[in-house]
């Protein structure tokens, strides 16, 4: 059976939400190990890279009061709201189409 577009869609885009977090989640791990181990690492350069964009997003919908040193813990909040979300919807589109999803 062919899937609806919007279902596809929800899923990519829940689908790269999922690799946000788990960018957002690896950053967090390097910055634990300390500046030593971020300073000139290419891997944490390609991982504040990619989640820049949420970050941003993350710092325009914070109020002022929350340091920029969180500001990477509200994106991944951010990025995990709007994945259950997405997964909401598409749950609510695959019910309401009758369509098997996985």
């Amino acid at each position: 059976m062919k899937m609806p577009p919007d279902i596809l869609l929800i899923t990519a885009a829940r689908a790269l939400l999922e690799v946000a977090g788990l960018m957002l989640i690896a950053r967090g791990a390097m910055w634990l190990m300390g500046p030593r181990a971020r300073v000139h690492n290419f891997f944490y350069w390609v991982l504040t890279a990619g989640t820049l964009p949420f970050v941003r997003l993350a710092r325009a919908v914070s109020p002022r009061a929350v340091s920029d040193t969180y500001t990477p813990v509200v994106a991944f909040v951010l990025v995990f709201v709007l994945w259950i979300a997405a997964g909401v919807g598409k749950a609510w589109l695959c019910s309401a189409r009758a369509v098997e999803c996985l």
